[in-house]
């Protein structure tokens, strides 16, 4: 029998942060202070979300996914998302950023599982 592919290992993916849909901005601090008073995390405030601590980000307005979502860091994100086509899952071209050299760093995959959306960003 085949050894099953692990992608984890094989692509060498981990999980960056999560994120979480907050009911817009005031709903977003209050969250970012349940995570500073319960787990000592320190906020940083952006234009469209705050990062309660580098492993969650708390979106403003809804975010992607119904309800966050999820980014897995890659080294090559071009093999990473040419793996998760070959499984099925989609790739939003759209939402694609790429670095100097033309590899892409940033794209939102098509598909959601548990109701979270997931990007691939390289690391």
């Amino acid at each position: 029998m085949a050894e099953e592919f692990n992608s984890v290992e094989e692509l060498d993916l981990c999980v960056l942060h999560i994120g979480i849909n907050a009911d817009g901005e005031e709903d977003a601090k209050r969250i970012a202070e349940e995570f500073r008073t319960l787990m000592g995390f320190i906020p940083k405030f952006g234009n469209s979300s705050i990062f309660a601590s580098p492993l969650v980000e708390i979106m403003k307005k809804d975010g992607p996914g119904e309800k966050g979502h999820i980014a897995i860091g890659a080294h090559d994100v071009n093999k990473a998302a040419e793996y998760f086509k070959s499984t099925g899952m989609g790739v939003k071209m759209d939402t694609a950023t790429y670095n100097e050299d033309g590899s892409m760093k940033f794209v939102y995959l098509d598909k959601e599982i548990a109701g979270f959306a997931i990007h691939l960003k390289q690391y």
